[in-house]
């Protein structure tokens, strides 16, 4: 009985020790701290010349002048920021650059999502080669077909108005494809169940594939939002007055176009940093939603 005692507990004590001797090695201290040294050293590089802009819009013109720079804030920041707002004009500015961003996001969303159900769930002749024709637009940089768009816009009549502003930017070809994507992983049974519903195609569309596609189109329009609100080139271009322009070009009109007179720049990084803010807020207001659409995008 001894022996079998002492067999059975061997026999127990050998899992035991191998569990013991299975357990992952703890993490070195030094590989953290690391790890935290670099992401520091990544946000400093990125955040500094955000905050060096903010220091110098609360500075007088001697102060952001001055070498070596002074980084500290310094007292004149509603000073500053009043007269960047009276001398730019930046409340009308700012609705214009609402508008647009707003239009250009949500017409881009809607076309891409029509556009993105049509090519997956309807069969017609030539379907790849129209995705693949609307895919190869991406190799074309937008300011190569400024000129051609300009003259259209021209013949329409929609120079400085906020048509010539929008539609032209509406299409996207990077929306297609996102979209085209993730409507080829929803399960070919949800569109024959709808189909055994009655339902038709933008039934299916409105009810069943729209939902499923919230964190989709949240991730998207925060990035075409962005993108719409810092356009440059194109306002500038087709508009002619100053109250059609938007914030990003209407910052111009506060730097002299003469060359005896020093420019302001401390006035103008106030109004950079207003102009700026709309942006930030809508990214942190939808930080969820972006990064869950991302995620599921990969998926």
């Amino acid at each position: 009985m001894a022996a079998s005692g002492s067999t059975v507990v061997g026999t127990l004590a050998a899992p035991v020790g191998q569990v013991r001797t299975a357990r992952p090695s703890r993490r070195r201290p030094w590989d953290r701290w690391l790890a935290h040294l670099i992401l520091l050293g990544a946000v400093t590089v990125i955040a500094f010349p955000l905050y060096y802009a903010f220091v110098i819009s609360t500075q007088t013109l001697s102060e952001a002048s001055s070498l070596p720079p002074r980084l500290l804030p310094s007292s004149h920041f509603l000073e500053n920021y009043a007269a960047a707002w009276q001398r730019a004009g930046l409340s009308r500015l700012l609705l214009n650059s609402a508008f647009v961003a707003l239009a250009i996001a949500l017409g881009k969303i809607v076309i891409s999502i029509l556009s993105a159900f049509a090519i997956v769930y309807f069969d017609f002749r030539g379907k790849t080669f129209a995705f693949w024709m609307v895919f190869v637009t991406l190799m074309l940089p937008i300011p190569v077909r400024f000129v051609s768009t300009y003259e259209v816009v021209s013949h329409l009549g929609w120079i400085n108005s906020y048509w010539g502003l929008t539609v032209p930017l509406m299409a996207s070809a990077t929306g297609t494809f996102l979209f085209r994507q993730f409507f080829q992983t929803v399960p070919d049974s949800l569109a024959e169940a709808a189909q055994l519903d009655g339902a038709g195609p933008l039934r299916f569309l409105w009810s069943i594939l729209l939902p499923l596609s919230k964190a989709n189109m949240a991730a998207l329009f925060v990035i075409l939002f962005v993108y719409g609100w810092n356009e440059y080139l194109w306002p500038l271009m087709i508009t002619t007055t100053a109250e059609m322009r938007t914030a990003v070009v209407g910052i111009e009109a506060l730097v002299p176009r003469g060359g005896s007179q020093l420019p302001e720049w401390n006035v103008i990084m106030a109004a950079a940093m207003m102009t700026l803010l709309p942006p930030v807020i809508v990214i942190v207001t939808m930080q969820r939603w972006f990064v869950k659409g991302l995620i599921e995008q990969e998926k």
